[in-house]
């Protein structure tokens, strides 16, 4: 039981992970301009903060998925 929960946490943080990824702004924007990033002046003070934010969760999600990586290597 303790395995399935690993797999199914592991496939739901992977797709969490990709999602955030995805969300970052590249060299010439990103998806995160639709949550504020596209506009001047000062909106740019609100960009700078959902990508702060947008950092964060990504670094937690990072994490949590390379905990279950590791917990599935021990139990599997």
């Amino acid at each position: 039981m303790l395995v399935g929960t690993l797999v199914t946490l592991h496939l739901l943080l992977s797709l969490l992970l990709i999602l955030f990824v995805l969300l970052h702004r590249g060299q010439g924007g990103g998806l995160s301009d639709m949550f504020g990033g596209g506009g001047g002046g000062g909106a740019m003070k609100g960009s700078a903060v959902v990508e702060r934010n947008l950092d964060r969760f990504t670094v937690i999600a990072g994490l949590l998925f390379a905990t279950t990586n590791c917990l599935l290597v021990i139990y599997l």
